[in-house]
């Protein structure tokens, strides 16, 4: 019965309030989170395998993701652009392009699959074989040790990773741009370095570093609520990438709204 006879808006009252209430874990969660990243004692080495796993292990799916997607954006560019004869301006919109919006987003999305779901099927494991009660056992802050370290590299490397992403993309578009249109690189290195502002790279990385805020919160956040031994650490993993994904791009918006009106 259940499914049918419930009263839709019951049904629709019950989904807000667990909604509202998702909503607070998660802020408390992140806050909790926060003051354990702020406050010492801090674990240099389990912060260092972070930024190893977060940071150096995604350069290669990262800079590949940047070179093909400002190959491509110059693809459209050129095509677009022909129709008006405007290819001139192909470096200035491939560099805007990259470093506002398109780097900081694909390197995040990147990041989203490859380590929310990593941590929080990480953290589900320990989670599931009672690991993080054994830490409280031994008096160790499961939050300093897990959770902080996480936090720290999401939030630090993202930014770094983003300014690859920016040198990589603007190369790719810059690959495309010599061949279509003959720009020697000499001048559409010059062209978008006239045309680009420090804000151009400043906001993208302050995106970046919310960014990378959300996919460690989400990671560790699923990671630690997972129940149900293996399959509640695979559902988990799941809601950690999708979480954060929809996230990141709901933040992407905010920001880009408010940095529009700067």
């Amino acid at each position: 019965m259940g499914l049918f006879s419930t009263n839709p808006v019951a049904a629709l009252g019950r989904a807000t309030l667990e909604g509202i209430a998702a909503i607070g874990r998660v802020g408390l969660f992140a806050a909790r989170g926060i003051g354990a990243a702020l406050s010492p004692p801090w674990y240099p080495r389990q912060i260092l395998g972070q930024f190893a796993s977060v940071g150096f292990l995604s350069l290669p799916v990262v800079g590949l993701t940047a070179w093909f997607t400002g190959a491509a954006l110059a693809l459209n560019i050129y095509s677009g652009g022909d129709r008006f004869n405007a290819e001139t301006v192909l470096p200035q919109i491939v560099a805007l392009g990259i470093t506002r919006e398109l780097g900081p987003v694909l390197a995040a999305l990147m990041l989203a699959g490859r380590v929310a779901s990593a941590m929080a099927s990480e953290i589900g494991a320990m989670r599931a074989t009672e690991q993080v009660d054994a830490m409280v056992t031994l008096s160790t802050d499961p939050r300093r040790y897990l959770i902080a370290p996480r936090l720290i590299a999401a939030t630090l490397s993202l930014p770094l990773l983003t300014l690859i992403t920016d040198i990589i993309g603007v190369a790719g578009g810059m690959q495309v741009s010599n061949y279509l249109v003959d720009l020697a690189p000499s001048i559409y290195i010059t062209n978008t370095i006239d045309f680009l502002t420090a804000w151009d790279v400043e906001s993208g990385l302050i995106k970046s570093a919310v960014f990378g805020f959300i996919i460690g919160l989400m990671g560790c956040y699923h990671g630690d609520h997972a129940k149900g031994g293996a399959r509640g650490v695979g559902r988990a993993t799941t809601s950690a990438m999708v979480s954060a994904a929809v996230l990141i791009l709901a933040a992407d918006y905010l920001l880009t709204s408010v940095f529009a009106l700067k």
